[in-house]
């Protein structure tokens, strides 16, 4: 069984209900989907990866990742997308290396995700759909701004990947932008 986008999204919001979290999923889901393309990969599995990622944050923080394992193995999900979404956590809360590009690009975007969104929301436009990589850079560079995101694995992702963290930064800028009005990140909140 290849699980679909809407059993991905069912499972999800029966887990979550924080707005801001289902934001995150569709975030990375989005940038997913971008890096597959760009990679010539399958483009509905990465999508379908990314949106499930976080499936038990919100009701077993404590237990990130473990829960995540349990909920898709009784659903009966593939043993090779539970170990790309165990990845994700490497060094953090399981011990599941990223090994495929999928995972190495998963692990590498989960964070950048955020820092991409905090950046965004902290310009005069409130827009993703006219930032660049050098904003976030600049704003990388800054430990107290988004001082949760932990830019050490966005480092060590870009190297897993062999890429250029500024190429990293702008693929996920415009995975995110694809979908910009469901992240609210098409300049809306701009004052």
């Amino acid at each position: 069984m290849q699980p679909t986008r809407e059993q991905a999204l069912d499972l999800l919001k029966k887990y979550n209900q924080t707005p801001g979290l289902i934001k995150h999923a569709l975030a990375v889901e989005a940038t997913m989907r971008h890096f597959a393309r760009y990679f010539n990969e399958d483009e509905e599995k990465w999508g379908v990866i990314g949106l499930i990622h976080d499936l038990d944050y919100e009701q077993y923080p404590e237990q990130h990742c473990t829960m995540t394992k349990q909920i898709l193995e009784e659903n009966n999900w593939p043993a090779d997308y539970i170990r790309a979404v165990l990845s994700h956590g490497w060094q953090i809360c399981t011990d599941i290396k990223p090994e495929t590009l999928l995972e190495k690009t998963l692990y590498t975007i989960d964070e950048l995700t955020g820092l991409v969104t905090t950046s965004a929301l902290v310009r005069p436009s409130k827009s993703i759909l006219d930032m660049k990589a050098k904003s976030v850079k600049k704003k990388w560079k800054d430990k107290r701004f988004a001082a949760k995101i932990d830019r050490s694995i966005i480092e060590r992702g870009a190297e897993m990947l062999d890429m250029e963290l500024s190429q990293i930064i702008t693929l996920t800028i415009e995975g995110m932008a694809t979908i910009a009005d469901q992240l609210e990140l098409d300049g809306r909140l701009a004052d």
